[in-house]
C-alpha cells in the first residue's frame, strides 16, 4: 500500500496497478485527489498519503509518505472524519497559519483496526470505554444498565464503526487477561478455523517414505537439530560429511503440506510470522503441522528441502545444491547442550561430526565479519509463574552453538538469493547520513570521539573499537543499530549491508515465517524450470513483501507489549521501591531501563536532565497495569563500583 501510494508522486502507469489497488484507484479519481495524463496517474498538488497517529487528547498527527516532509501534520481532532489510530489516509493540505502545518482527512484509504479493546472506566454516573492503545474514551453500544452489570475494569473488544461490543475479554486484575490484550490489540488470533484444522488433518501425522520416489532418501545420514530448549517447531537440521567435505542444511518442506491459496496458505498470509510469549507461542501454521508432521522431529522421518554445500580445502564454498529430501535426525539438542559439548568434547558416537562442523563455522565467520559487523547485543528472556506473573528475567546472550547454527543459515539463505533475480529477498540499506551524524554526537557525549568517515563499515568498527575500550560495547551497539535501517523484504535485491551480503534472502524458517514459504514454492518452481507456475507465484509479490514488513514488526510489538504488561503488573507491587537501571534515552522522554533482578523493564522518568548511559538508582513511583507503562525517578548516580 504504502509504495503503491508513494508511486502516484512520480506518476504510477495504468497496466502497473495491481488489482488490489484498483478500487482505490477509482475513489482516489472520483474525488479528484489523483488525475490521469498520457495512461499514467499523478497525484494533484495539496494532497499527501499517509499513516495517522492519535494523541490521548485526541488530535492527530500525520506522518507522510512523502519525505519531503520533514515533519508530521497537525490534524484537528474536528478534521479527523472518524480516521482511527494507525489508518492509513489522504488528507488536504490546509492553508499555512500557524507554525507547524495542518492538513484535513479526506479518505480513509486503509482501516489500521477494523476493532478496538477498551476498558470499562466510570465518568461521572457514565459507564465509557477507554481505548486502550490511544487512551481516548468512547461511548459503547449498550445500555448503561448492562455495562453497569459489568465490573469496572472489564475488558471489551468493540467495532470501531459502531463501537458496539462483540467479545468479552476479561478483567485487568486478571493476569491471563494480558496475552488476549496483546494479541487483539494487533488483531492476532490465536485459534485457526475449522477449515485449516481439516487441512492439516488431512496431511496424516507420518510420513511413508514409498509415497516419495523422487526425492532423495538421506535417513542414513545422522542430522541433528539445535534450538532453544523451550522450542516444539523445528524448521532445520544439519549434517557435515567430513567424506565429503559437504554441509547438509535440511529445512522443513512446509510447501508439500501449504499449498498456495489453499485455507492454511490464507491464514499463514495473514499472520506472516510465528508469536513467542514467554509461556506458549502463537504459531503461523497450526499446531498440527507446526510441532508435528512439518517439524524435524529426532527419530521420525519427515521431508525437507535440503542445500548441501559442497567447501574446497580452505572451506570456500564451491557447489551448491538443492533437492527435496526425506530425513530422519538422530537427535535433538537445545544451545545449552551444545555449548557444552563444544567446551567438554565428549563422545557424541554418529554426532562426533559436529565438532569438525564447528571448526569449520569458526573459519568461516571470521572470514564473514571482514565485510559485516558483529553486535553483542542480547535478548531478553522472561519467566513467568503458574499464575503467569513475572518471576525473573534473563539476558540471554549469543554463545558458539548459537554462532554455529547462524552461520550455517547464512550459507544456506545466501545460496538460496543466488537461484533468483525476483521474488523475495530480505534487503538491507545502509544508515542515512542525517542518523549517523546524530550517532555521532550521542557517542560524543559518552566520550567517544570518532572522525566522520565516508566509509560506513570501517566507521562503525572504529566506534566498537573504542567502545571496548570502555566497557561499553553492548550498549553502544544498540546506539549503532538504532542508528541503521531496518531490514526489509522485497521482490527484487538490494543487498544486506549489516551481513556484508550481496544477495540475501530468508530459506531457513518456512514454519514461523511465511516469507520463507514463499520462497520454497518460488525454488521449487524453479528447479522444475516452470516458468509458467513461477510468474503465477509472483502474483502482487511487491505489495506481499510490503505487508510482510509491517507483519513481522507488529508480531515483535505484540510480544514486546506483553511483556511491557508483565512488567507493568510487577512495578505496581513494587511502587516506592529502588532498583539499579541504566539510561536508554535522553531525548523527548527520558527511559531508564532496569538492571537489577528484574532487568528489561523501561521506566519513564521524571527527571529533566540526564547523561545517555549514565548508570542511576530509580524509585518507581507509579505503574499503569492499562497502559502498560511505568514512571519513576533518579534517586541517586551509581559508580561503576555500585
Amino acid at each position: 500500500m504504502k509504495e503503491f501510494l508513494k508511486s502516484l508522486n512520480f506518476g504510477l502507469y495504468a497496466n502497473k496497478v495491481n488489482n488490489e489497488f484498483k478500487q482505490i484507484l477509482r475513489e482516489l479519481l472520483a474525488n479528484d485527489i489523483i488525475k490521469e495524463y498520457k495512461n499514467k496517474y499523478y497525484l494533484n498538488n495539496g494532497y499527501v498519503f499517509g499513516e495517522l497517529d492519535i494523541t490521548s487528547k485526541g488530535t492527530g498527527f500525520l506522518k507522510c509518505f512523502d519525505e519531503s516532509f520533514t515533519k508530521d501534520l497537525l490534524i484537528e481532532n474536528k478534521y479527523l472524519k472518524g480516521a482511527d489510530y494507525k489508518d492509513i489516509v489522504v488528507c488536504k493540505l490546509l492553508p499555512l497559519r500557524k507554525k507547524r502545518p495542518s492538513a484535513k482527512v479526506i479518505l480513509v484509504l486503509k482501516k489500521a483496526n477494523e476493532s478496538s479493546i477498551v476498558i470499562t472506566k466510570q465518568y461521572a454516573n457514565v459507564i465509557l470505554g477507554m481505548n486502550i492503545k490511544t487512551g481516548l474514551s468512547v461511548a459503547l453500544k449498550a445500555s448503561q444498565k448492562s455495562l453497569k452489570a459489568l465490573p469496572l475494569g472489564t475488558i471489551l473488544k468493540i467495532e470501531n464503526v459502531n463501537n458496539n461490543i462483540t467479545q468479552v475479554l476479561g478483567h485487568i486484575d486478571d493476569e491471563s487477561v494480558d496475552e488476549k490484550i496483546s494479541l487483539n490489540l494487533y488483531n492476532k488470533n490465536s485459534e485457526f478455523n475449522q477449515t485449516c484444522i481439516n487441512e492439516a488433518l488431512a496431511n496424516g501425522d507420518s510420513v511413508d517414505a514409498s509415497f516419495y520416489p523422487r526425492r532423495k532418501d538421506l535417513r542414513h545420514l545422522a542430522f541433528c537439530t539445535i534450538d532453544p530448549f523451550h522450542a516444539k517447531d523445528f524448521d532445520d537440521a544439519i549434517f557435515y560429511s567430513k567424506q565429503e567435505n559437504a554441509l547438509y542444511v535440511a529445512i522443513a518442506d512446509v510447501s508439500e503440506y501449504v499449498h498456495a491459496y489453499s485455507a492454511i496458505d490464507k491464514e499463514a498470509r495473514n499472520r506472516g510470522f510465528s508469536i513467542y510469549f514467554p509461556h506458549v507461542a502463537i504459531p503461523m501454521l497450526p499446531h498440527l503441522l507446526s510441532e508435528n508432521i512439518c517439524s524435524l522431529k529426532p527419530n521420525l522421518d519427515r521431508l525437507a528441502f535440503c542445500f548441501k554445500l559442497s567447501f574446497d580445502d580452505n572451506y570456500k564454498v564451491v557447489k551448491e545444491e538443492l533437492f527435496e529430501a526425506i530425513i530422519n535426525s538422530k537427535a535433538r539438542f537445545n544451545y545449552d547442550e551444545v555449548d557444552i559439548f563444544l567446551e567438554k568434547k565428549p563422545d557424541l558416537k554418529e554426532i562426533s561430526w559436529l565438532y569438525e562442523l564447528f571448526k569449520i563455522t569458526q573459519i568461516l565467520r571470521k572470514e564473514r565479519l571482514k565485510n559485516a559487523f558483529e553486535f553483542r547485543t542480547k535478548e531478553l528472556r522472561m519467566m513467568l509463574d503458574e499464575n503467569l506473573a513475572l518471576k525473573n528475567t534473563i539476558y540471554e546472550e549469543d554463545t558458539f552453538s548459537h554462532n554455529l547454527i547462524e552461520d550455517c543459515m547464512l550459507l544456506a539463505n545466501k545460496a538460496a538469493a543466488k537461484m533468483i533475480d525476483i521474488g523475495i529477498f530480505r534487503n538491507h540499506l545502509s544508515a542515512d547520513s542525517k542518523k549517523i551524524d546524530k550517532l555521532i554526537n550521542e557517542l560524543a557525549s559518552l566520550g567517544i570521539d570518532v572522525k566522520l568517515k565516508p566509509n560506513l563499515p570501517e566507521l562503525i568498527r572504529d566506534i566498537q573499537t573504542l567502545a571496548d575500550e570502555l566497557n561499553l560495547r553492548g550498549e553502544v551497539d544498540k546506539l549503532i543499530i538504532k542508528a541503521q535501517k531496518k531490514a526489509e523484504y522485497a521482490s527484487i535485491n538490494a543487498g544486506h549491508f549489516g551481513l556484508g551480503f550481496d544477495k540475501y534472502t530468508h530459506f531457513t524458517s518456512p514454519i514461523r515465517r511465511y516469507s520463507d514459504l514463499i520462497l520454497h514454492r518460488l525454488l521449487k518452481a524453479k528447479l522444475k524450470n516452470d516458468e509458467r507456475l513461477f510468474n503465477y507465484l509472483l502474483l502482487n509479490i511487491d505489495s506481499t513483501c510490503e505487508n510482510l514488513s509491517v507483519l513481522e514488526r507488529e508480531a515483535d510489538k505484540v510480544a514486546f507489549d506483553f511483556m511491557d504488561r508483565k512488567f507493568a503488573r510487577w512495578a505496581k507491587k513494587n511502587i516506592g521501591k529502588k532498583f539499579k537501571a541504566l539510561i536508554i534515552e535522553n531525548t523527548s522522554v527520558n527511559i531508564a531501563r532496569l538492571d537489577d533482578d528484574i532487568r528489561g523493564a523501561d521506566i519513564i522518568l521524571s527527571d529533566i536532565n540526564v547523561n545517555l548511559l549514565q548508570k542511576v538508582e530509580v524509585e518507581i513511583t507509579q505503574s499503569d497495569i492499562v497502559m502498560a507503562k511505568i514512571f519513576g525517578k533518579i534517586t541517586r548516580n551509581l559508580t561503576s563500583e555500585d
